[in-house]
């Protein structure tokens, strides 16, 4: 088995008001199916160690996470190496109903914004509220940043997660480049 690599080789952008940052390889696996079933929010448990998250939410714990995609898809978390056996344990748990776990990792790109005005960052290049009162910790939104399809969160420590498809890596990796260039302070959220 060949050695994943990430779209842009672990990029990093620190130059500027905050940093950004390709993260991975990382796990990520679709889940479709009827996400209030037990037997579904059973697994998610056993396998990530969090609980299925609410609408517009995205639950971490260490390494792994889950976060809500649409009403009836998740998006699960691991280390990379960990999917092929994560993948299996799914398939099983899942095997006499009508739910579907796929391995999206070579499909994706994921990137943090992290730094005192990472909200900013993101607030140039994302139609949503970004308040501190309104997007806490856990929020997850699925959007366009620039015109990029992607989705993204608040992590517990300030910073912003992003997930957008691999084939538009570069292109999301200088928008935000550009958004977050020195002296491009606006001010709008404060310092944090």
């Amino acid at each position: 088995m060949s050695e994943a690599v990430t779209a842009l080789k672990n990029a990093r952008y620190d130059a500027g008001i905050a940093t950004i940052s390709e993260i991975g390889p990382l796990g990520m696996i679709t889940i479709r199916g009827d996400l209030d079933a037990a037997f579904l929010r059973k697994v998610v448990k056993k396998v990530t160690g969090v609980e299925r998250p609410d609408r517009g939410e995205c639950s971490t714990g260490g390494e792994a996470g889950v976060a809500w995609m649409s009403p009836d898809e998740l998006l699960l978390m691991c280390p990379h190496a960990q999917v092929p056996e994560v993948l299996a344990r799914l398939h099983a748990a899942f095997e006499d109903t009508h739910t579907l776990a796929v391995d999206v990792s070579g499909a994706r790109a994921a990137f943090r914004i992290e730094g005192p005005h990472a909200r900013e960052v993101l607030a140039k290049l994302a139609p949503v509220d970004l308040a501190p009162a309104t997007f806490t910790p856990g929020m997850f939104r699925r959007t366009r940043i620039g015109q990029v399809p992607a989705a993204f969160w608040l992590l517990e420590d300030g910073a912003f997660q992003v997930v957008c498809f691999r084939s538009v890596a570069q292109y999301m990796f200088d928008q935000l480049k550009v958004a977050a260039q020195p002296g491009s302070e606006v001010g709008h959220f404060g310092a944090g």
